[in-house]
C-alpha cells in the first residue's frame, strides 16, 4: 500500500511542470546573481540601496507605490542609511499625501509612508521582492533559502533586463516579450534603458546595473530588518550550539557513574 501511495505521489509530482507547461503557465529564464545580502553573512550595500531608491523615484514611482514602507525607515543605519536632515527633504520635494483633517493634500512627512500608486493598474512594489520566487525547487527542505535565497531580487532583475523588443496586440493591449516572465508576454513596457538614470557618483548606468540597482533597493523595501534578523538568528545558533555542549557533558557527568559499573 505504502509503496503504491508513493509511486502515485511521485508521478504526481513530476507532472506537475508538465501540466503547468500546457496550460501556459512555463517559468522564465533566471540567473543568480550575487547581491552583497545573499548568505548568512551578506549585508546591505548602502550605495546601491541609495542608487536604487534614485532609480524607483525617478522612473518606477510614476506607476509603482510603495505603501508599505515607512518614508523614516530610508534613514535606517543597516539600510539605505540618509542622514536625517536628507531624508525629510526626500520626503517632502517627492511626495504629496492627502491628510484628512486638512482635507487637502501636504508634504510628506517621515511619519508617512510611501504614497500608494495603483492608477495604472500597476501592482504596489513594497513586497514584491518576497513574493516573487526566482529558484524553484523543494522549498520544504529549505535548500533554495539555504544556497541562493528565494531569488526575489533576481527574478526582479531579470525581467528588467529580459525584454526582447518583440511585441503583439491581444485584445486591445500591447503585449512585450519577456524571457524572464512567467507565459513570455507582459503588458508592461520596457521601464528602464541604458543612461536612463544619472548618478551623481559616476556609476555605471547601463542596463544591467540599473536593474540590479533597484532590484536591490526593493528587496530592502521587502525586508528592512534583514540584518537585524541575520543578528539574530547567528546569535541563536551559537547559544543553541553552547547549550548542545553544556547538555552533553551535563549527561555524561549525570550517567558517568551508571555506566562505568559493570553489569552481572
Amino acid at each position: 500500500m505504502f509503496r503504491k501511495l508513493a509511486i502515485t505521489t511521485a508521478t504526481a509530482i513530476a507532472l506537475i511542470p508538465a501540466a503547468s507547461f500546457a496550460a501556459g503557465g512555463s517559468e522564465g529564464h533566471i540567473e543568480n546573481i550575487q547581491f552583497s545580502f545573499d548568505g548568512p553573512f551578506g549585508k546591505f550595500d548602502q550605495n546601491q540601496l541609495q542608487r536604487g531608491l534614485q532609480i524607483y523615484t525617478e522612473v518606477c514611482a510614476a506607476c509603482h507605490g510603495l505603501k508599505y514602507v515607512p518614508l523614516r525607515t530610508l534613514a535606517d543605519s543597516d539600510g539605505v542609511g540618509l542622514p536625517e536632515d536628507q531624508m525629510r527633504a526626500y520626503a517632502e520635494q517627492n511626495f504629496e499625501i492627502f491628510d484628512p483633517e486638512l482635507d487637502d493634500y501636504r508634504a510628506a512627512k517621515p511619519t508617512d509612508h510611501f504614497p500608494a500608486n495603483d492608477g495604472a493598474g500597476a501592482p504596489d512594489l513594497s513586497m514584491m521582492a518576497k513574493a516573487r520566487a526566482g529558484f524553484h525547487g523543494p522549498y520544504g527542505l529549505g535548500l533554495n533559502q539555504l544556497f541562493k535565497g528565494m531569488g526575489g531580487a533576481e527574478y526582479i532583475a531579470a525581467l528588467l533586463n529580459g525584454y526582447t523588443g518583440e511585441e503583439k496586440e491581444e485584445a486591445g493591449t500591447i503585449l512585450y516579450e519577456n524571457t524572464a516572465f512567467p507565459g513570455g508576454w507582459i503588458s508592461m513596457s520596457p521601464p528602464l534603458s541604458d543612461e536612463l538614470v544619472e548618478f551623481a557618483d559616476g556609476h555605471a548606468n547601463d542596463l544591467h546595473h540599473l536593474s540590479e540597482d533597484v532590484a536591490a533597493f526593493l528587496m530592502w523595501a521587502a525586508e528592512p530588518q534583514m540584518m537585524a534578523r541575520k543578528q539574530s538568528g547567528l546569535v541563536g545558533v551559537l547559544f543553541l550550539a553552547l547549550l548542545s555542549v553544556l547538555l552533553y557533558a551535563t549527561n555524561k557527568r549525570l550517567w558517568a557513574s551508571v555506566k562505568g559499573k559493570k553489569t552481572t
